[in-house]
């Protein structure tokens, strides 16, 4: 079994993805072609956003959201460190500080009530990642932001096609940035992103800084980077529209299956928590086991795939970690030791479902 089965989707899908590629490579508009502003448009419409500006990938999506803030040296972000590199390592190449706050032990995300003492003279942004599919607590983490006059960022790589409070993920702050890495719950076939927000000004200046900063061809009004999302990938999405809502009912009734099987193979496993005013799209079914090695080694001669997002919070890792001390944010430290991600993808078979379940009841006994 795949530990994500992008082989099915696309058998699902081959007659509307190859008829969307074969018509770019028919008008030849490789870069900013038709399919650039409507996919744009579709996204729109989907999360409710007033804006959103497609950008070569989720993580470039986060350093151009910082580069529109006017992010200078020395201003610092509040995140959260247990997350892929991607989101520190934007704030760091943007002349930013990532400030590490630590995460909910039960949703693996940035825990709100901890934000506030992080705060100083110097936080520009809050960057809130909504982890393996899960929205954070943006409520909580606005009313912060607002009470103190700073920006949040939605990083968003994992959580598209998720909901909180009756709105959709990228729609719920001063910005959301998504992935369309192809493992993601909406994905290219390379790589890909956006940046949503209903902001006027904060809209163009994205717009601009994807383009090398400008206003109009040759006239470079702000610093910027090369950072477009080529018409090719674009298709490939726009090709995968008709079914992602699917996609997304399907996700979270395997969600649900995987919680009522395990717990009732496994009592005592500690899942994630999804809390009530929101729902997940798991783009990672994650549990928490001890000994994740061994449990590895005997899910795979079972011939079941498994993944670790993520191994080291930030501030054990070597780039980052004089951005805070060792023994600092104590749930990420434990989580990184003991997450590990199922096979998880909107065709996963019920029969497959059950293999995990089974194998990992067998691995753990």
């Amino acid at each position: 079994m795949d530990f994500i089965d992008l082989k099915s989707q696309y058998a699902a899908l081959r007659d509307n993805i190859n008829a969307r590629i074969q018509k770019v490579l028919d008008h030849g508009q490789y870069i900013l072609g038709p399919e650039v502003k409507e996919m744009e448009e579709a996204l729109v419409a989907y999360t409710g956003a007033k804006h959103c500006i497609s950008v070569a990938s989720g993580t470039e999506a986060l350093l151009i959201c910082l580069m529109a803030l006017d992010l200078q040296p020395g201003d610092e972000v509040i995140t959260s460190p247990f997350t892929f590199a991607a989101t520190a390592e934007m704030i760091v190449l943007a002349g930013g500080v990532p400030v590490f706050v630590d995460i909910q032990p039960g949703t693996a995300n940035i825990d709100p009530t901890l934000i506030e003492a992080a705060i100083t003279a110097r936080t520009k942004a809050i960057m809130p990642v909504s982890l393996y599919g899960q929205v954070a607590d943006m409520d909580a983490i606005n009313t912060i932001a607002g009470k103190h006059g700073l920006a949040v960022i939605e990083d968003a790589a994992q959580s598209f096609g998720a909901s909180y409070n009756g709105k959709k993920s990228c729609n719920l702050s001063t910005f959301g940035c998504t992935s369309f890495f192809p493992s993601k719950p909406l994905g290219c076939y390379g790589d890909g992103g956006a940046i949503f927000t209903s902001d006027d000004k904060l809209a163009q200046a994205c717009r601009e800084i994807r383009t090398h900063g400008q206003s109009q061809r040759y006239l470079h009004t702000r610093i910027g980077v090369g950072g477009r999302m080529d018409t090719l990938q674009c298709a490939v999405v726009l090709g995968k529209l008709d079914r992602f809502e699917w996609e997304v009912r399907r996700r979270l009734e395997l969600g649900e299956a995987y919680r009522a099987k395990l717990s009732a193979a496994i009592p005592g496993l500690q899942l994630l928590e999804v809390k009530g005013d929101r729902d997940c799209v798991w783009a990672q079914y994650t549990v928490f086991v001890d000994d994740r090695e061994a449990v590895q080694a005997r899910l795979k001669a079972a011939g079941v795939p498994t993944a670790v997002h993520y191994p080291r919070p930030l501030h054990h890792q070597p780039a980052y970690a004089k951005y805070g001390k060792p023994e600092d944010c104590p749930h990420s430290i434990d989580a990184a030791q003991r997450v590990m991600s199922l096979p998880m993808s909107a065709d996963l078979t019920e029969e497959q479902q059950d293999q995990v379940v089974a194998a990992l009841a067998q691995a753990l006994a």
